[in-house]
Formats: C-alpha cells, structure tokens, sequence
C-alpha cells in the first residue's frame, strides 16, 4: 500500500493513466472579497498541449514522491504550481526544475499540522495568484505495527498527519474552491487515500483506519461541494516505490515490503501524478470520485 510525502516522514501514492483533454477553457477571476494580481486578459487559456493553463494548483507534501511529481505533472500541463511542504530545501530544487521545463512554481514551507500556517499559506496564494482552483491534498505517512507493541506516538503521529493534516489544508482552502468553481465553473479538491482503505493488512490497522477517513471522508465532501461545482475526488493507490521504505521501523513490515518487492514492480510516483493530471483536465460535467491504482503484481 501507499501514501504520501509532504517530508522526511511523508509517504507517496501512485497510479497509471493516460493523459487527458480538456475541452474547456479557464479564465481568471478574483475570488470573491480579493483582488487578482492578473487580469483576465493575462490570463493563458487551455489547449490541448496545455490543459490546465490558467489554473492555480496546491500541492501539500511536495518535497518527494508523489507530491513532487504532481507538482511537475501539473506544472507540465500548465498549472501555476505551488508546492507545499516542510523541506525547503528540496522544494527550492523543485521549483528550479519546473521552471528550468517551462513551468512556474513557487515554494511555501509549512507545516500540514499547524492551522495558522496553513491559513498564512492560503492568504498569500490568494493575494498573489487570486486563489486556488485545484487542491491535492497529499501530505501523510504510514507507520506500520503489530496492535501489541502500543507504538501510541506513531499512531498520533498517523493521525495528525493523515487525518488533521488532511482536514487543515481543507479548511483552509475549501473557500477559496468554492470561490474559483463560482468564477470559473470548476474547481478539484484530490485527497490521497491509499488502497489500505479498502483492504486488510495485519500491523497496519492504524493506517488503514486513517486513510479509510479520507476516502469516505471525500465521499461527503463530494456531496456538499458537488451542487457547487468544486470535484471532489479521493486517490488510492497500491504500493509505490519511494522513499516511504526508509520511514518504516517495524521489522515484519520491513520484511513484508521487501519480499514485496521482489515478487512485483511497484508503482512509480509519476504514474499517479498523470492521473492527477487527468483528473484536473476532464471536463467540468465529469467528477471521478474514486479512483483505485494498483500495481499489476499486486492482487490485494
């Protein structure tokens, strides 16, 4: 199974899919109660080379894995990106390389787990770039271990991360989304759940329990922010290859992972970020609400 990675503790989902085209256009429009840097005549109108130009995508969790490969995927497709994370360092480095291939980005360091600085975050995306019309909410991380060991800090530490981490970058973003879906008739909240949602996996209990939150959680959401144009949709991918490997401390799951490893090729980041892409560019009519990504070798 997977998950994110907003840092050194993070962990990276993945998927196949082709990319898409968008047959709409976006034009840029102040959110409601601030004003756009740029106008709409400065604004860069979709194309089928560049499907999301002229929308403004948050990425959390985007110093590794799968959140810097969609913060490069999206920028690729035409987004103006901005990368959210906790390793400064590596975010400038991405922003390096995503305007070294045409792109534009900028890099926030924050913290999913503290709510001010998620808020200072989303006022400055507003002031500079009018709000956010697309957000890939991805920042976790997975800790496995046996129930008996009562690792209680790691499980805290899943819940901070993949439950009020989750639900900070909600809070914080959600008007801007909504704003952006009134102007501009869509908007993308994309949760990264994992396929441990769905799943048993013995020493992962609190994990799966987290990200079985986020995909039901995204279900309610869709149907609240469905009637006003803001997609709601929740990724949930099988195992990837990333740094995740180096974060988990119990030996069975170390073992677990390994023997994995040598029975299937994982799933690379970059396959989800295309189909974080191909979500963002499907016609405004189409909500995909649910999307479950697994390596071929991987049968559960």
């Amino acid at each position: 199974m997977s998950t994110n990675t907003p840092d050194t503790t993070n962990t990276a989902n993945t998927a196949t899919a082709a990319s898409a085209v968008s047959n709409s256009t976006a034009t840029a429009t102040a959110a409601a109660g601030a004003t756009n840097p740029a106008s709409s005549a400065d604004t860069p109108t979709a194309t089928p080379a560049a499907p999301l130009a002229g929308r403004v995508a948050v990425v959390t969790g985007a110093s590794s894995g799968l959140g810097e490969a969609a913060a490069s995927e999206l920028a690729a497709l035409g987004a103006t990106v901005v990368a959210l994370a906790r390793r400064a360092d590596r975010l400038t480095d991405l922003v390096a390389r995503i305007e070294k291939d045409g792109g534009t980005a900028v890099a926030i360091t924050a913290d999913v787990t503290d709510p001010a600085a998620l808020r200072a975050a989303a006022d400055r995306v507003q002031a500079d770039f009018g709000g956010a019309d697309l957000v890939f909410n991805n920042a976790g991380v997975m800790l496995p271990a046996p129930i008996e060991q009562l690792a209680v800090g790691q499980w805290q530490h899943q819940i901070d991360l993949n439950i009020t981490g989750v639900m900070n970058v909600i809070a914080a973003f959600t008007p801007q989304l909504i704003a952006a879906a009134a102007a501009k008739g869509v908007a993308d909240l994309i949760n990264t759940s994992s396929i441990a949602a769905q799943n048993i996996f013995p020493g992962f209990a609190v994990y799966c329990g987290t990200k079985a939150y986020v995909t039901h959680m995204s279900k309610q959401l869709r149907a609240e922010l469905g009637p006003k144009n803001v997609r709601v949709s929740a990724i949930e991918p099988g195992i990837v290859g990333t740094e995740l490997q180096s974060h988990v401390t119990d030996p069975g799951a170390q073992q677990w992972l390994e023997g994995a490893a040598q029975q299937m090729e994982f799933l690379a980041p970059e396959d989800v970020a295309r189909t974080i892409g191909f979500l963002a560019a499907l016609p405004p009519r189409v909500n995909l609400q649910q999307v479950t990504i697994m390596p071929t070798g991987q049968t559960s």
